[in-house]
């Protein structure tokens, strides 16, 4: 079947192509009744628009924004690295993609960063902190037009058009099933670590453990949750102290990065072999303790992936097309020893 073209619909409608272009990309008003007849001669053709036709004919380009927290998360590099790779790729299709680093543990400042976005852009991608004040930062760009997508953490009671991310209350529960497995029956404690309880992903990731491990596994006590803001050293102090307190632990799961200072605080304490470490995002550090069985699972995320979703995302609500949700699902990899890529 030979593929209908705008020209097609222009004489299948009785219009101009400039008309259809018009209702294609609602650039200007067309009356309701030309509208309807074009879309009823998009519909009977099977029309398909060509986006990437359509992107490099326009007379500007589109321009994104991503927001990342600023500091030595691994897995934020990894992200930080995708973005730059994208927007070397997108540059080709008349996209300019820039890359800003804020405190995201600090709601004052990311809602400032999110705030002094200008009109420029036609989309932000932001690791966004369940605050009310980065809301309300986030309502605004969405009232001003600019399109908001959260990325790996969500922010779900604010006006942003999609979320790109795992289900991180599915991953809790899947790091506290394997947890109760791995622990075998054994009675003991099992400590958590989290980045920030302000994190949504953490939130819920903490949540989904809980439940099961109540739920499932009540021979095994649960400790209260500690912050250690993602920084390396600031939880390797924390799993040193958490080790310190309670010599019958037997289970750690870190809900947030800085993994490789609840390794070193493992290995430096001649626990690595009784403890068993779940945790999250394949890394630098995390592969060698995984190898090395410091480490027993990560729980990970494809850095890529997501970012070329929320580019997808960012460019399908620009050009006013459907997103496909099937390809923006963002799976949960689980990595042991024997399979790690």
């Amino acid at each position: 079947m030979v593929k209908a073209t705008i020209e097609d619909v222009a004489e299948e409608a009785g219009v101009s192509v400039a008309t259809v272009d018009r209702v294609l990309n609602g650039r200007a008003a067309v009356r309701p009744q030309t509208a309807e007849r074009v879309e009823k001669a998009i519909r009977r053709l099977n029309y398909q628009p060509d986006r990437l036709a359509a992107r490099l004919a326009r007379a500007r380009e589109y321009r994104f924004c991503f927001i990342l927290p600023e500091g030595s998360n691994a897995f934020m590099t990894s992200l930080a690295e995708a973005v730059q790779d994208e927007a070397l790729r997108m540059a080709r299709e008349k996209v300019v993609i820039d890359l800003l680093h804020t405190d995201v543990f600090d709601a004052q400042q990311l809602a400032a960063t999110l705030d002094a976005i200008g009109p420029v852009y036609d989309g932000v991608a932001v690791v966004a902190l369940d605050h009310p004040r980065v809301r309300e930062a986030l309502n605004a760009l969405a009232e001003r037009g600019v399109t908001v997508v959260t990325l790996v953490s969500d922010v779900p009671s604010s006006r942003r058009a999609h979320y790109v991310g795992i289900d991180n209350s599915a991953a809790g529960r899947t790091a506290a099933t394997l947890m109760g497995r791995y622990l075998s029956g054994r009675r003991g404690k099992v400590g958590l670590i989290a980045g920030s309880l302000s994190l949504r992903d953490h939130i819920e990731r903490q949540f989904g453990f809980e439940q099961v491990m109540a739920h499932d596994f009540p021979n095994l006590t649960l400790l209260p949750v500690r912050e250690g803001r993602d920084d390396r050293a600031k939880v390797q102090v924390v799993a040193e102290q958490l080790l310190a307190d309670h010599p019958d632990l037997i289970g750690l799961y870190n809900v947030g990065a800085g993994s490789g200072g609840i390794a070193a605080a493992l290995e430096q304490g001649g626990r690595a072999r009784d403890v068993v470490f779940i945790t999250h995002e394949l890394t630098d550090d995390t592969r060698r303790a995984l190898i090395d069985g410091t480490i027993d699972i990560i729980i990970n995320q494809d850095a890529g992936h997501e970012v070329r979703s929320a580019i997808r995302v960012l460019m399908s609500k620009a050009d006013r097309a459907p997103i496909v949700e099937q390809m923006e699902r963002i799976r949960i990899d689980i990595y042991l020893r024997d399979n790690i890529p």
